[in-house]
């Protein structure tokens, strides 16, 4: 019990010193804070002080530096505000010379104005004297006297009247015949054609002589099936590996050749077989020969065709002219006629579509008898077109004409068919133009060979390498096309090309 008693008393004594001992320390660590806070607070203030300072001087700087600007500013303002006060004082100084001037010339002017007078009241009087003295002398008044200077004067203008009335006259004739030329040549240069050869006849090519047996058939009854189906002559004769279609008309021909190419690549050739072959190549050649008919009526920019119209115009696909497809033709004399409509003032629509049906009849001439011109006109007018287009149809072959477009559309197509190039030439006359054509090129120093290509529309030019550099190339291939421009008539354009080549050569023994 006393152990327990004592051992209360020790840890009483032991609670009671710790505290006291606590207690202390606690009072020391508050006194060495507050310490710790009051010399943070001194070095804060300190540091507080210093950057005003800087901030201050700082501030005096700028001040200083912005009050130095503006006394260099203002320094500049005062020598520009003197400089212009310099050059006003000179300009006024100026123009008080230029016054002065001015005040001299008018004095002088009015001397002179005053001295002119004078000479023309001494020459109005020596007029006088000079009139009485003729009135004298030629025994006449002087209202008679103006009279008769007044006749003279009409007859003179009168006869100057009409030699300026010729003159204009021979000027407007030449300048409406330059004009017309020059219409002309425009619209011929803004249109070609192709141009074929014009043939009545078509070949086809076999895989072997066999089939030439096949074709004609036993007793020849397949040969005489596809000529009554197509309407064609078909010759088989001794020539190896092919046939000749023959016909005047080219739309038969051309569904001929297409039902034999389908037969021969099937193979089965037999009377039935060839009239559905037939058949097949007619729908094929009717829808073709519409497409073309569309087409060039685009390509001609006509509207409002009856569309049986445009199937007869689609026709002209497979007609030719002395080598000119018709088709081609049409489009090219309409478009032309529509130039040269607009040129003069006329209806350009009219002109067109006149222009590209003139030539419609031909599509019938194998089936109608008569002039393509008056074919063409009843067609026309059959499916509704004007008045005026049928009759520029009608008349453009005619030496009288009666309306604007009939003389369009024959001028129109004379350009087409005459003009270079237009209708196809000799080859007698095409070789010649070639030999021309090189033998221009020849005659320049250090050319070696000259080649025309491409049916004469270009020239290729080979020069000797050590003779003729390549500035020299390019002079000589403008000499070349100038000599071209003035010596050969030519159609289109001659595209010229000098080649110049280097080579080296060894030789490895």
């Amino acid at each position: 019990m006393d152990n327990i008693l004592i051992a209360v008393l020790v840890a009483l004594v032991s609670v009671v010193v710790g505290g006291a001992i606590g207690f202390q320390l606690h009072n020391l660590l508050s006194a060495k804070s507050q310490r710790a806070v009051e010399e943070a607070s001194a070095q804060q203030m300190r540091r507080s002080n210093a950057r005003s300072k800087e901030i201050l001087l700082e501030a005096k700087e700028q001040a200083l530096q912005v009050r130095s600007d503006a006394e260099a500013k203002l320094n500049e303002q005062k020598l520009e505000i003197q400089r212009q006060q310099s050059r006003l004082e000179a300009r006024e100084e100026t123009l008080q010379g230029r016054t002065d001037s001015v005040k001299e010339l008018e004095s002088s002017l009015k001397n002179q104005q005053n001295q002119i007078a004078d000479e023309q009241s001494a020459i109005e009087e020596l007029r006088q004297q000079a009139g009485e003295r003729l009135e004298t002398i030629s025994g006449l008044s002087v209202a008679d006297a103006r009279q008769q200077l007044l006749d003279q004067a009409e007859e003179d203008i009168q006869f100057e009247l009409a030699r300026r009335y010729r003159d204009a006259e021979l000027e407007a004739q030449d300048e409406a015949d330059d004009k017309a030329r020059v219409i002309l040549a425009a619209s011929m240069q803004r249109l070609a054609a192709e141009v074929v050869s014009e043939a009545t006849v078509t070949s086809i090519s076999l895989p072997n002589d066999e089939m030439k047996g096949r074709l004609i058939g036993r007793e020849g009854r397949n040969i005489r099936a596809i000529e009554a189906a197509t309407g064609v002559d078909l010759i088989i004769d001794d020539v190896p590996e092919a046939i000749t279609i023959s016909c005047f008309d080219p739309i038969r021909r051309e569904v001929a050749r297409i039902a034999l190419d389908r037969l021969i690549q099937d193979g089965r050739i037999h009377p039935a077989r060839i009239e559905e072959s037939v058949e097949k190549a007619r729908t094929e050649v009717d829808e073709t020969v519409r497409k073309a008919g569309q087409k060039a009526m685009f390509d001609a920019d006509v509207k409002g065709l009856h569309p049986e119209l445009v199937k007869l115009v689609g026709r002209l696909k497979y007609r030719y002219s002395y080598g000119e497809n018709v088709l081609q033709h049409s489009v090219e004399v309409g478009l032309a006629a529509g130039i040269l409509a607009s040129q003069i003032g006329a209806n350009p629509q009219i002109a067109k579509t006149a222009g590209f049906l003139h030539d419609i009849g031909k599509a019938l001439t194998h089936e109608v008898d008569g002039p393509h011109a008056e074919i063409g006109a009843d067609v026309a007018k059959r499916y509704g077109q004007k008045d005026r287009v049928v009759t520029a149809i009608r008349e453009h072959h005619d030496r009288e004409m009666t309306t604007v477009e009939s003389f369009l559309v024959a001028a129109a197509d004379a350009i087409s068919a005459a003009r270079p190039g237009a209708r196809h030439d000799t080859v007698e006359n095409y070789i010649q133009r070639l030999e021309a054509l090189e033998e221009v090129a020849r005659g320049f120093d250090g050319v070696e060979r000259v080649y025309a290509i491409q049916a004469g529309r270009e020239v290729r030019v080979l020069v000797d390498p050590e003779n003729v550099d390549d500035v020299t190339a390019a002079t000589l291939a403008r000499d070349i096309v100038a000599k071209i421009e003035e010596t050969l008539a030519y159609p289109g354009q001659i595209k010229v090309v000098v080649i110049r080549e280097s080579r080296s050569i060894e030789v490895a023994q």
